[in-house]
């Protein structure tokens, strides 16, 4: 593969309200997501020629989600467009093909966008992902039940480990204001005492379900110089998924698509794991966090229970994630969750969470992100730097 390091940067973000949303379409979250970040970047609409989209999963009453309609009600004509859907690595994805299209001419600016009424609208949210309906088995969560039963039987992993992550993520959630969960620390009790859901997953091992939308605009690095914010650079980048669902998946306990897409961003970026100064994991559950982190190569497969402890992983850590509270704490946007708040903690305004002297952690110059769909069946690396 071309090198693509520091060829493309990331330079505008854009937020909606989050959390319960009543009364809003999945449509008007990506509009108003990407006027945010296209107005974050200092550009003007006419500036941007490119738009990809992730569409909502099938919530109801919003079927016409697609690009052109976007574009549409944005009052933009591009040269460059697509609805990119791969499930939870999408933004990853997104970020990867923005890169190229920009810096081969396609476009000269891309906004890419999520949004969707999941938490408040009538929404098949996950019903029938991956299929497995034959066996009996329906939802992510039961998908996801299973490969963590699998973890437990060959690794020997579980709750004990899982409930630091989820500890972890929540004490940065006590630290933004935006987050579902932040005005409700957790101990190690209130873990315990939620209620299983679908065994061995327990209410905190899984994540949020959220009304919302987020986007953010790729452009290359020379025309980055003249945006408003400053730009964050695409060092490394990688793919691989293993599109096998559940009933005939071998990855379920490792190594997942984090190996390959991890070790494809680290050589472009040419640097090695011990570069990384903070990760934004795809935390759609607990057991995730951990096949992610030991694909990328920070412990080996099993001795996720010695490494994953909330004081190394929480405020004051050497190894924090998730800082803003991640999709188990702070809202459920696919990729996009842990994408932007990459983006915002390079740019320094990440605010009581700010790593760096504020949370007496490492001041961020390499952050790792991560992006996983399906039942760990899709998988995209970026690595940002300042």
């Amino acid at each position: 593969m071309e090198s693509m390091k520091d060829k493309a940067a990331i330079v505008g973000v854009g937020y909606t309200p989050q959390g319960k949303v009543p009364g809003r379409s999945s449509m008007s979250f990506h509009v108003e997501a990407a006027r945010n970040a296209i107005k974050d970047a200092g550009l003007k609409i006419g500036q941007v020629d490119g738009l990809l989209m992730q569409p909502p999963m099938a919530a109801m009453g919003d079927f016409m989600v697609a690009p052109a309609y976007l574009a549409q009600k944005l009052g933009l004509r591009v040269r460059f467009m697509a609805a990119h859907d791969v499930w939870g690595a999408s933004a990853g994805c997104m970020a990867q093909h923005a890169a190229w299209a920009v810096v081969h001419g396609l476009a000269d600016y891309v906004v890419c966008t999520y949004g969707e009424n999941a938490l408040s609208g009538i929404s098949e949210y996950g019903t029938a992902l991956n299929g497995g309906g034959e066996y009996g088995m329906f939802g992510a969560v039961a998908g996801y039940a299973l490969a963590a039963r699998r973890g437990i039987h060959e690794l020997g992993t579980g709750p004990e480990t899982w409930k630091e992550i989820a500890m972890a993520v929540r004490k940065w959630a006590n630290l933004n204001p935006a987050a579902r969960y932040h005005d409700r620390p957790m101990s190690y009790e209130d873990y315990y005492n939620s209620r299983l859901v679908v065994e061995p997953f327990r209410l905190f091992d899984i994540c949020l379900i959220s009304d919302g939308g987020r986007a953010f605009i790729v452009t290359t690095a020379e025309r980055a110089k003249d945006c408003k914010k400053k730009p964050v650079y695409i060092m490394g980048m990688g793919q691989d998924h293993s599109a096998t669902n559940v009933p005939q998946a071998t990855h379920l306990a490792g190594p997942i698509g984090a190996k390959v897409s991890g070790e494809e961003a680290y050589k472009m970026a040419g640097i090695t794991r011990g570069d990384i100064d903070a990760c934004e994991i795809y935390d759609c559950f607990t057991y995730t966090v951990e096949m992610t982190l030991s694909g990328y190569g920070f412990f080996a497969l099993g001795e996720g229970k010695d490494f994953l402890k909330a004081e190394r992983l929480a405020p004051g850590g050497d190894f924090p994630i998730n800082t803003s509270g991640g999709q188990l704490s702070e809202a459920y946007f696919q990729g996009f969750t842990a994408l932007i708040e990459a983006i915002v903690q390079l740019r320094g305004e990440a605010g009581k969470r700010q790593l760096g002297a504020v949370t007496k952690t490492k001041a961020p110059e390499i952050i790792l992100v991560s992006h996983n769909g399906g039942v760990m069946q899709t998988h995209s690396t970026l690595i940002l730097r300042r």
